[in-house]
């Protein structure tokens, strides 16, 4: 029996999904993407990964205080994070990761890299949620007055969370 509302009007609540429909899109991914990936690349990958909500509240605290910068009037509205699929490099490159207190177990595997949006609207009217990076604006305003910079100029992203494997599966319900 269908139970969802035929009115338009009737929002689902934000963050509410059946338990059902949480198992089969995971077994989905589990049963077909990881499965290919653990398979093609000869390695046991990630399935999941845990943020603490500090971190997270931190994060979002940091895209506002940052979005006012570019654009004073910003709201809530106007800002989004987008979450990029992404992957450790293989142990003979990890120097990359000199700055960045991940543990090399995690190389290989699976991670996400969270990036804050900023909606725009384009000429013809649409509303669209672009990637922004304040520093990279602040850098740019830098070099146009003659500060060298250096190449790598940073980004408002976060990645650090904990990835289950090589974490414990214990405590996940899926």
């Amino acid at each position: 029996m269908n139970t969802e509302s035929t009115n338009e009007n009737d929002q689902p609540r934000s963050g509410a999904m059946s338990n059902n429909l949480i198992k089969a899109l995971i077994d989905n991914y589990r049963q077909n993407h990881l499965t290919a990936i653990n398979d093609s690349l000869g390695i046991e990958d990630a399935h999941s990964i845990w943020f603490d909500l500090p971190k997270l509240k931190n994060f979002i605290a940091l895209i506002e205080k940052e979005a006012s910068k570019i654009n004073p009037e910003c709201t809530e509205e106007d800002l989004g994070i987008r979450f990029y699929y992404a992957a450790y490099p293989k142990l003979e490159n990890w120097d990359i990761m000199e700055n960045h207190p991940v543990p090399q177990e995690y190389s290989e595997r699976h991670t996400l890299v969270m990036i804050p949006t900023l909606k725009k609207q384009e000429e013809n009217g649409e509303i669209l949620h672009y990637d922004f990076n304040s520093l990279t604006q602040q850098n740019l305003a830098l070099s146009a007055r003659g500060v060298a910079l250096a190449d790598d100029d940073g980004a408002i992203g976060e990645n650090q969370g904990q990835l289950i494997p090589p974490s414990n599966p214990r405590t996940e319900s899926f």
